[in-house]
């Protein structure tokens, strides 16, 4: 109890000024620890804006590179890749997501010998390769957790032998992180990181990212049968500790500010990273809310504090960059 501790004691004294606001904050929000995602195609020329998320586009190779010397040059040094893949190459199976020549594959190796201090993640699960904007392959009208394994193993070596940094498996298939581990260890990839989206949930707050990736008929469908029930906390802890003793060196939990009690939980009780999404619906929101004059530009940081102060080690965010450029006005 603190009773009849002031005057001695006024808290006040910490916040008088910003310098000494900065001194004793206990979160920092770091451009080393902001991650850009960024969605190519090899079907366009010039980049092309995204329409349900304003200030965000769609690269082509070109632009890509273009936008990688930007974000370097303004410090920001990891990014995450998303493919947008035209409907010509998808199929029932993606099975072009197992072509070690497809898009992704040489966009990467491009990428790391253009520019090989950038750590680079990327995405291993098959809805932008799938008729079905499924994550997995459908058999006798559900997705075959084995059948659709045995296909993220390829799809992970090819992404390592490309110049993968992180591979990130957002499938959410029961077993993937270990036969992923035992693919890349036997292939000659073993440091390559595994980033695993542990705590992936059907969220609604994905629409956005599947019309990035040109996924749009998995609007219409459930994923609920394996990505995790948003009404659950104990099983993301459960999901955690299974990919750490199957191979993963960082969680994953996604969306990020719904959330913020699944990274708070994660990472008070493992002993691994743990990495959070601020999803393309909550740029979304925020973004519209700027746009109408509700928020101030302000609220981006706020945001994003939060997610460290929840325990996120890192954060991928459509806003690194927007932090990156207003870092010196940022409070």
């Amino acid at each position: 109890m603190l009773n009849n501790l002031f005057p001695n004691v006024r808290p006040r004294r910490l916040r008088k000024n910003k310098i000494i606001r900065d001194l004793v904050s206990e979160t920092k929000l770091l451009k080393s620890k902001l991650i850009q995602p960024l969605f190519v195609s090899e079907s366009i020329v010039e980049k092309q804006p995204l329409e349900s998320m304003q200030g965000q586009f769609l690269f082509s190779k070109d632009e890509t590179f273009k936008e990688i010397d930007e974000l370097l040059n303004l410090g920001i040094k990891t990014l995450a890749l998303f493919p947008n893949i035209s409907e010509s190459l998808k199929d029932e199976n993606g099975t072009n997501a197992l072509d070690e020549k497809n898009f992704m594959c040489k966009l990467v190796s491009d990428i790391k010998k253009r520019y090989p201090e950038l750590v680079l993640i990327t995405d291993v699960a098959l809805d932008p390769y799938t008729t079905s904007g499924h994550d997995g392959i459908i058999k006798n009208g559900v997705v075959d957790n084995d059948l659709t394994l045995e296909a993220l193993k390829l799809m992970s070596i090819n992404l390592a032998a490309a110049g993968s940094d992180i591979i990130a498996p957002s499938d959410m298939m029961d077993g993937r992180i270990g036969a992923i581990r035992e693919s890349l260890e036997h292939s000659g990839n073993k440091d390559t990181i595994i980033l695993s989206y542990s705590a992936k949930y059907s969220s609604n707050f994905y629409g956005p990212f599947r019309e990035a990736i040109g996924s749009k008929k998995a609007e219409g469908i459930s994923k609920a049968s394996y990505q995790m029930d948003k009404r659950n906390i104990e099983e993301a802890l459960k999901e955690a500790e299974l990919d750490l003793q199957e191979g993963a060196d960082i969680l994953m939990v996604k969306p990020g500010m719904p959330y913020l009690d699944v990274i708070n939980k994660l990472s008070s009780n493992v002993n691994a990273p743990v990495f959070a999404y601020q999803v393309s619906g909550e740029y979304a929101m925020l973004q519209q809310a700027i746009d109408k004059k509700i928020f101030e530009h302000n609220v981006i940081p706020e945001t994003l504090i939060s997610l460290f102060r929840a325990g996120s080690s890192s954060v991928i965010t459509y806003y690194a960059k927007w932090v990156a450029k207003n870092y010196d006005n940022i409070s």
